[in-house]
């Protein structure tokens, strides 16, 4: 049986939580990737206002599948590290630790917006009556 249509303000509601989301996963992911310079920190951003979009939705979906949830965020890091400028000129042993290295970095902010993502999800909902 299908659903009667939400009423209009909790769809606002739930568009601006969406957008709420997105924005702390871009800029968490963006300022964890400052370090690493400019153009990673912007790339590792729009990644993560992809992510947060998509987890947000995925938590309204199934908020207790922690499978899903860890499968998208490997899904964005793999997505983010298709753009990746790399160097896979050379020998397979000295070429495989940079790419690794290149693929961690690339990597741990999405993760660190991700983990923070999760953080801010419990604490408000322990917060909530």
């Amino acid at each position: 049986m299908l659903e009667p249509p939400a009423p209009p303000e909790a769809r606002a509601r739930l568009r601006l939580r969406s957008l709420c989301w997105a924005l702390l996963a871009g800029l968490s992911a963006g300022a964890l990737g400052l370090s690493m310079g400019l153009e990673p920190a912007l790339r590792a951003g729009g990644s993560g206002l992809f992510y947060g979009l998509l987890a947000f939705h995925l938590q309204r979906v199934d908020p207790d599948d922690g499978h899903l949830q860890a499968g998208l965020v490997g899904a964005v890091c793999g997505i983010h590290s298709l753009g990746l400028p790399l160097d896979l000129h050379g020998a397979p042993e000295e070429v495989l630790p940079g790419l690794m290295m290149a693929l961690v970095r690339a990597w741990l902010p999405l993760i660190g917006a991700a983990l923070v993502l999760h953080a801010g999800q419990r604490s408000f909902s322990a917060l909530r009556p």
